[in-house]
């Protein structure tokens, strides 16, 4: 290896294309701590530089019968870099866009959707009030005590002067009616 080590960039290019895994590997040892500082200095996180420079080496192992350097083989390293750098946030700026836009669409449905679920509430509202104004006076009384006041049938009776058994049946004549006027608004399976 050593004999290697004395080789200029331009000679080990040469040996590289024909197959020299010992160039290969001086290519390496000589500009490896040079292209992971220079990735480090620009991504956020080692790992991701480490990627970067092995990605650089592995191309040029791939592409060892073809490659072609036109200029210093420290240019062309440092090129690299900066390319695979680029590449790299990039796509993690992308990733990120796509996520706060997805976030952000999420956010937006569940905006659409409690919009309408309110909107579709206010609605059954309007037609139940609607439907209570609508009822016999003495079924509304009841129907009001019993779910606006939260009387129990008993205090209604004792409220009216009338029977439990007469509370029961104003409350049961109401809210079949009021099921009966809301009907259109739920789906039955």
């Amino acid at each position: 290896m050593d004999k290697y080590a004395k080789l200029s960039d331009l000679d080990l290019i040469g040996l590289l294309k024909q197959q020299d895994e010992a160039a290969f590997t001086e290519i390496y040892n000589r500009y490896w701590k040079k292209l992971f500082t220079a990735a480090a200095n620009k991504v956020p996180d080692f790992n991701e530089a480490e990627d970067i420079v092995q990605k650089i080496f592995i191309t040029i192992w791939d592409r060892r019968s073809v490659i072609e350097i036109k200029s210093s083989l420290a240019s062309y390293l440092a090129v690299s870099v900066k390319y695979h750098v680029f590449k790299s946030l990039d796509c993690s700026f992308r990733q990120k866009h796509f996520k706060d836009e997805k976030a952000a669409n999420a956010v937006l449905e569940i905006s659409d959707d409690s919009t309408r679920q309110w909107l579709e509430f206010q609605e059954i509202r309007k037609r139940l009030e609607q439907l209570v104004a609508e009822l016999p006076e003495k079924c509304k009384l009841v129907y009001q005590l019993s779910r606006d006041k939260g009387y129990s049938q008993k205090q209604i009776a004792e409220e009216l002067n009338i029977s439990e058994k007469t509370v029961e049946a104003h409350l049961g004549k109401a809210l079949k009616s009021l099921k009966t006027g809301l009907r259109s608004f739920f789906i039955t399976l």
